[in-house]
């Protein structure tokens, strides 16, 4: 009795550099969130920025779920 062997060979369509890509998107994005709390814009707006808080308020759920403190 002869027995066969399959051989499955599976590739992936993702490339590296797409991964590589969202890594600094992703990387980027939560500079972002933990970074502002007004300091991005008050290079424009100087201190009225640390009150309006313009990106910390979109992204209030995301900088909690990513450990940021914020109140």
């Amino acid at each position: 009795m002869s027995q066969s062997k399959e051989i499955i060979v599976s590739k992936s369509n993702v490339s590296i550099l797409s991964i590589v890509i969202l890594a600094i998107i992703f990387a980027f994005g939560l500079f972002l969130v933990g970074y502002d709390q007004g300091h991005l814009f008050s290079i424009v707006l100087g201190n009225q920025a640390f009150e309006d808080l313009y990106i910390h308020e979109l992204t209030h759920d995301m900088r909690h779920a990513a450990g940021f403190p914020c109140h």
